[in-house]
């Protein structure tokens, strides 16, 4: 544990600025730890509108008189406009420059978190909920743009670590805040909390890493699906979009079900249930922080591998543990380095993929986002229609990571651009 905090100082510290030739859309004189602590706020704005009002979805089902199925419309809604948020964000910010559009997008998040602090119907709620995502969308696709702009490479994958995991962590309290919330002032304190929260995020970055950058002229005149096409044109980095697609979706397949694995199947009680998906976010730390201690040896690109396989090898356990004998404490092991696994995947596939885009790198960096949330989505609710068995979701998983294999271990070629992840 020395160890991992010595490193993780040694990066933190490393330096009083950002790198020595910062992007114009930050300001140099940031040092690195606030650079890395606002970004890695603004990517936990994503999980903590997502998951801190779960507590509440009875509350607020009492409260607009609706079930609380009607309540979990929201998410749906939710997810869609948060992808169409990055990939509308995204070129914006290629063509008008990170700062608007990060600072836009927070200041519509705020507005739409105080206007549901106030809501009294269902069908406000729900957009009002889309005007959020929307905003809470253009907001998140800057960052992976914005590192893109400061570093590359080894120091882009080092940064991308430390800012996942905050967003690994940020699922597992949010719904700790949001009942901490609910229990002292109602369920509408959640939301006022949020806007509040997004304003902190408008103030801070504006004083510090986008103080004077609002007018920085665009860097070129280019049309929207000009950069996409552009983007989708270079053929090396779609392997890694899709990757990180299929991942987050082996991820998104055990959260679906993970009630029904632990509580149906395994028939554990809602405390355990807790404790053992804790588990699975503990090890993602685990991951994470192993993964900044390799980067000082290992390219981002072998490490990549490395989790993937990973991954993959929990997944083949897990279908012999339930083909054999479907014991829980050989089963939960066997998930945590699955899931684990993500914590070192999802930093070095940003690196990779964001290497290829010195220029459009917000447009990578929405179109890398869409694909994840909406890929995941589907194939998620697809999941639903399969049988209620553990072992036909456990090869939904491994069918995705079987996909990341082919898709990680393919010859990269020698381009100077992969060269350097």
């Amino acid at each position: 544990m020395q160890l991992y905090m010595v490193d993780f100082i040694n990066q933190y510290m490393a330096c009083s600025a950002i790198c020595q030739n910062p992007g114009e859309s930050v300001n140099p004189a940031t040092s690195r730890h606030v650079f890395v602590v606002l970004m890695a706020m603004t990517v936990a704005l994503g999980p903590l509108a997502l998951d801190t009002y779960l507590p509440a979805f009875p509350a607020m089902a009492d409260f607009l008189q609706v079930d609380s199925h009607s309540i979990s419309l929201t998410l749906s809604v939710y997810i869609f406009v948060l992808s169409l948020g990055q990939l509308v964000g995204g070129p914006l910010s290629d063509r008008l420059g990170r700062a608007p559009v990060m600072l836009g997008g927070l200041l519509l998040f705020a507005l739409a978190s105080f206007a549901i602090w106030q809501v009294g119907d269902l069908p406000s709620l729900i957009a009002l909920r889309a005007v959020q995502a929307f905003g809470g969308g253009c907001a998140m696709v800057c960052v992976p743009a914005l590192v893109r702009d400061v570093v590359h490479g080894l120091a882009a994958a080092k940064l991308f670590s430390m800012i996942g995991l905050v967003m690994f962590i940020a699922p597992a309290i949010a719904p700790s805040i949001g009942s901490l919330l609910l229990m002292v002032s109602g369920w509408d304190s959640i939301f006022l909390f949020l806007g509040v929260y997004a304003l902190l995020l408008v103030a801070l970055s504006k004083l510090s890493i986008f103080r004077g950058t609002l007018t920085r002229p665009p860097a070129s005149e280019l049309s929207v699906l000009r950069r996409y096409a552009l983007v989708l044109s270079t053929r090396p980095a779609m392997r890694f979009i899709a990757l990180q697609a299929m991942s987050f979706s082996v991820m998104m397949l055990f959260i679906t079900h993970s009630s029904f694995i632990y509580q149906e199947y395994f028939a554990v009680g809602p405390e355990t249930f807790a404790l053992l998906f804790a588990a699975n976010v503990l090890m993602v730390v685990v991951m994470n922080l192993c993964n900044r201690l390799l980067l000082n040896y290992i390219r981002p690109q072998q490490i990549l591998r490395m989790a993937v396989s990973i991954q993959a090898v929990g997944l083949v356990a897990l279908l012999l543990i339930m083909w054999l004998t479907p014991s829980l404490w050989l089963f939960v092991p066997a998930l945590m380095l699955a899931i684990g696994a993500m914590g070192a995947t999802t930093p070095n596939n940003q690196a990779c993929c964001m290497e290829y885009f010195s220029e459009n790198s917000g447009t990578a960096a929405a179109l890398m986002g869409a694909m994840q949330f909406s890929v995941a989505g589907v194939l998620s609710a697809v999941s639903a229609l399969l049988p209620q068995q553990v072992m036909a979701i456990i090869l939904a998983m491994a069918g995705c990571s079987a996909v990341c294999l082919v898709l990680v271990w393919a010859p990269f070629g020698h381009d100077k651009t992969s060269a350097a992840c």
